[in-house]
């Protein structure tokens, strides 16, 4: 399970920065979206990855490590999804008010220019 997490996050994070370095907003904005879920996969992986483990304790049983899953990472990942949403929507509106006022959706504002000979 471990091995398909890892693959996972490489493959989120490969295609994110790929997607950053692409010359249109819309993919920039796209490879922020596919880092922020690689980073969220890492941060959930963080907190062990435990199949039939209880998140609370319940009565009776003895409070070890063996038999409780870590509810901090699943609370971070849960701020980071509503923040990572939030960030998205900004950046839509940022994407549409600069597309508006340039005419263009490249990251430098202009079309690229054929050299003609």
């Amino acid at each position: 399970m471990e091995v398909v997490f890892a693959i996972a996050i490489g493959v989120l994070t490969g295609s994110g920065v790929y997607l950053l370095l692409r010359p249109r907003t819309f993919q920039v904005i796209m490879g922020l979206t596919l880092i922020s879920y690689a980073v969220n996969l890492f941060i959930f992986s963080m907190g062990r990855l435990m199949v039939d483990s209880e998140p609370v304790l319940s009565p009776g049983t003895a409070a070890t490590l063996a038999n409780t899953a870590d509810p901090m990472p699943q609370a971070l990942v849960l701020t980071a999804i509503v923040i990572g949403f939030a960030m998205t929507a900004l950046f839509l509106v940022v994407l549409l008010a600069s597309r508006g006022l340039t005419g263009t959706d490249h990251v430098d504002g202009e079309e690229r220019r054929e050299v003609q000979e």
